[in-house]
């Protein structure tokens, strides 16, 4: 079911070429999404609508959702996923809230400061998937450090469901409602990328774009950036645990299953020190996974080439295994899981221990769970407040704080052969700086 990879002894010089991951061509998207993204951009509204009956196979009159579709989804929800999703926002708002920045004035000389000045994008398109599964806690997600950040404007673009008359899923805008969010779109695809970049009739442009999402987003996403903001190019979800003997092999085993169940190019990685835990794991796999609901899908995706079990001689080797990887997801469960976690460079968020599955963080721990994925752990961060929010050096410098500074800008205007910049400067005074 699930393919292992033995590197006990010594490991390789590249370890990124020989550890299991999901090959995502966003390139060669790139070239299918680019006239979706040209049709919106010319024809806006008109085009938004045809591409949805296109791809969704649903004709709607307007993309905008009736803010009455919205308070009904609520009004409608079940009780027990309206608590679940009140108790998510909560625990969401209390990390995001404490990610807020302060502005910061530093005196670099008497009369002369910088202050960084914290300042939140105007107006965020949050997009949140459709398709094989719901996903209202990605609303959570999003909304959430964009509101804790201060932004002003925000829309939710989610695809439109044929059998929910054209709407998104009403667990999605439950959601949205109980953020408070009252301008949400029935768009997926790249034409939800395309229309927060250029605007339609219907909706505004925005000024950066978040949220996961499939290939086509993806490739929207690169495509557009610059003329929007985007998080990341989000690809397939991914889950690796470090772990040795101490493991309980069915928490592991569960937890592989957890994240394969998302998709089928979904990775799922055990780096392991002990080839009884990895033994016990696959002996547990075909059980659980048979037991679940989506049994075919989560098996195409462990058996994947973008899933395995790695064999390592210890944690150190273990260790830098899992930091080549840079998963979206790492879970460590070895002896002194913490001390071990705290030795961990690159990954979207880690996971420590045996009560800190994966799936806590998808929903429950106050963590975000929208991650870099692909590797780019080893460069990039999740979600956060910080995603929606821009620092501006504010200069502040009284006549003698740069009449002290002169002599140096001139000197280095003159050493880079740009000598308007330190004419710029002495301008500004009666004297000739001293060369």
């Amino acid at each position: 079911m699930i393919s292992r990879i033995d590197l006990r002894g010594s490991l390789p010089g590249d370890l990124r070429d020989v550890l299991p991951r999901a090959e995502l061509d966003v390139e060669a998207a790139l070239e299918k999404v680019r006239p979706i993204c040209e049709e919106v951009r010319h024809r806006g509204a008109a085009a938004v609508r045809e591409l949805t009956a296109r791809f969704d196979g649903v004709d709607i009159e307007s993309a905008r959702v009736p803010a009455e579709a919205i308070t009904r989804a609520l009004a409608e929800l079940d009780p027990a996923v309206r608590a679940a999703l009140e108790e998510s926002i909560r625990r969401a708002r209390l990390v995001h809230r404490d990610q807020r920045r302060t502005d910061t004035t530093t005196q670099v000389v008497p009369g002369g400061t910088v202050t960084e000045r914290w300042v939140p994008v105007d107006r965020v398109g949050l997009y949140v998937p459709g398709g094989r599964a719901v996903y209202p806690s990605s609303v959570v997600m999003n909304v959430v450090p964009a509101q804790e950040a201060g932004v002003a404007s925000l829309a939710v673009a989610s695809p439109a469901q044929k059998e929910f008359g054209g709407l998104p899923h009403p667990t999605i805008l439950a959601a949205c409602a109980l953020l408070g969010v009252d301008e949400v779109y029935a768009v997926g695809g790249a034409q939800a990328v395309a229309m927060f970049a250029y605007g339609t009739e219907e909706c505004r442009p925005a000024t950066m774009v978040t949220g996961p999402g499939n290939i086509w987003v993806a490739a929207a996403k690169r495509l557009l950036k610059g003329r929007i903001g985007i998080d990341s190019e989000a690809g397939p979800t991914e889950i690796a645990i470090l772990a040795d003997e101490t493991a309980d092999p069915a928490h592991v085993a569960a937890d592989l299953i957890s994240q394969a169940e998302h998709d089928v190019i979904a990775a799922a990685v055990l780096v392991t020190t002990s080839p009884e835990l990895a033994d016990a794991v696959e002996k547990e796999l075909p059980g659980q996974v048979a037991a679940t609901r989506h049994s075919e899908r989560i098996t195409e995706a462990l058996a994947g080439r973008q899933s395995g079990i790695v064999l390592v001689s210890d944690v150190e080797d273990g260790l830098k295994v899992v930091d080549a990887y840079a998963a979206e997801h790492l879970e460590i469960q070895t002896a002194d899981a913490a001390a071990v976690a705290a030795r961990v460079r690159n990954a979207g968020a880690i996971f420590i221990g045996p009560y800190a599955p994966v799936s806590l963080g998808d929903y429950m721990a106050g963590s975000n769970h929208v991650l870099p994925t692909g590797g780019c752990a080893c460069h990039s961060s999740g979600l956060s407040v910080q995603t929606f929010l821009r620092g501006i050096h504010v200069v502040d410098y009284s006549r003698e704080a740069l009449a002290g500074a002169a002599p140096y800008v001139c000197a280095l205007a003159d050493a880079e052969d740009l000598p308007a910049h330190g004419a710029a400067v002495r301008a500004r005074f009666d004297w000739e700086v001293p060369a």
